[in-house]
């Protein structure tokens, strides 16, 4: 690991983790939404907790309507779930 990524500014939440959310995203190329949903999914319990899942939410429902927006008629979703437009 980088001098990067030993640092964090801004609190301690990712310094227990054996790899930094922003190390594992950026070495593997991840796009931005997915990459958000990673770290705020890595961090939830140690700072935002439901807040940071619900972020995570919605950075999944920004990738899926990125990518998947045009099939939403081609696949009926899981009772319960909509797409939002």
């Amino acid at each position: 690991m980088s001098d990067t990524y030993k640092k964090q500014i801004g609190g301690s939440h990712y310094a227990s983790m054996k790899i930094q959310p922003s190390e594992f995203i950026n070495k593997n190329n991840i796009p931005f939404a997915e990459g958000n949903a990673i770290k705020y999914l890595c961090r939830h319990k140690q700072k935002g907790q439901k807040q940071d899942l619900l972020k995570a939410k919605h950075y999944i429902d920004m990738a899926i309507e990125r990518d998947y927006a045009d099939d939403a008629h081609l696949k009926p979703l899981p009772a319960g779930f909509t797409l939002k437009k």
